[in-house]
């Protein structure tokens, strides 16, 4: 028996293929899943295009995909599962050691880098129409949800950001009302979601003037920017950068409020250098009390509060961020950037 499954040999981009592989093993967790969709990212990209990725210990392959969705297939009587749950997987795993963050649950601050992960390091992913999870890091999705399940993922990813944000902006006594979200992908509209659902006044920006952001945007209640980030005319209590643009991060130091807090979620893959003014940053940062904060990954309690955000979301805004379904054996074509393009997800079944 085998499954179908997007896999490459780390470093050598050109062997990415769908082709058969072994059926996931019992080691991978007691829970199976036929797999439903995955989401694509700049992550997958790298490793899809540019041989990013480490294989598991042993193997040549990488099966790719961490932004999961999956219908629960078989799970143990004891396990909390039950066949047709609607499901999907954490990304991220301890290490073997571990060190004192992993060993109480929070992976996302591991400090010895042994950590894993599914479809990104030395763990295969979930770009298969078949694979197995352990109870503990699979996580149950309002079954009325259905596809859109598959932006869980990316939602943790605010979900700790706002989680840690909040934390830092704690420190300082005067309430938080006005957000920035720098960037319009599917992460910082769904930062945008989460914020409006905490009840912010949300400001976004981006540089895109047409297709589908601007609207999506709005139709939150929240306000899209676009130009010269010096004149957004707001300033901001929190901001949850998702751009991972390096320049405009230091001109957020000119923008947020006094005790504000930046944190940032997005890297960039970019190699050009910026001019760098660090003195004025560093004199601005002590003066006003800035935060510049830096969020990776996720905990369990993060993609839980990123399901919570979901099932509490609007149905027909969510859909909208799916801007094209590709079938997996055509993995080339959600690679490319098409105009309007949100979130592009890959369907995994036959």
């Amino acid at each position: 028996m085998s499954v179908r499954a997007l896999s490459v040999v780390p470093g050598k981009p050109e062997t990415a293929q769908v082709g058969d592989h072994p059926d996931p093993p019992e080691s991978d967790g007691s829970v199976l899943v036929d797999g439903l969709l995955i989401g694509i990212c700049g992550t997958d990209v790298e490793i899809l295009r540019e041989g990013y990725g480490w294989a598991p210990p042993g193997e040549e392959r990488l099966v790719i995909g961490h932004e999961s969705l999956g219908r629960v297939a078989a799970a143990p009587p004891d396990s909390g599962f039950s066949p047709g749950d609607l499901v999907a997987g954490i990304v991220r795993r301890p290490d073997p050691v571990p060190c004192v963050p992993c060993s109480l649950g929070a992976w996302d601050f591991c400090r010895n880098g042994r950590y894993t992960e599914r479809g990104i390091k030395e763990r295969h992913g979930y770009a298969a129409n078949q694979w197995r999870i352990e109870p503990e890091f699979a996580v149950r999705l309002d079954p009325t949800l259905g596809d859109l399940g598959v932006l869980l993922e990316p939602t943790s990813v605010v979900a700790k950001a706002w989680d840690q944000a909040e934390k830092v902006a704690a420190r300082s006594p005067a309430p938080r009302h006005v957000a920035l979200v720098t960037g319009a992908g599917p992460i910082g509209l769904l930062a945008a979601l989460l914020g409006v659902q905490r009840a912010y006044q949300v400001h976004v920006f981006d540089q895109v003037t047409t297709g589908p952001k601007p609207d999506l945007v709005a139709d939150l209640g929240a306000t899209y920017h676009t130009g010269d980030i010096a004149g957004i005319g707001v300033q901001p209590d929190v901001v949850i950068e998702c751009t991972g643009h390096g320049p405009l991060v230091f001109a957020l130091t000119d923008v947020v409020a006094t005790d504000g807090v930046i944190c940032l979620t997005g890297i960039s893959a970019s190699k050009r250098q910026a001019a760098m003014r660090p003195d004025e940053v560093n004199k601005e940062m002590v003066l006003d009390n800035l935060a510049l904060v830096g969020s990776v990954n996720a905990s369990r309690a993060h993609y839980e509060a990123a399901a919570a955000a979901l099932a509490a979301a609007d149905r027909s805004w969510l859909a909208r961020l799916i801007t094209r379904r590709v079938p997996l054996e055509r993995f080339d074509q959600a690679l490319e950037r098409q105009d309007g393009d949100v979130k592009v997800v890959l369907e995994l079944a036959h």
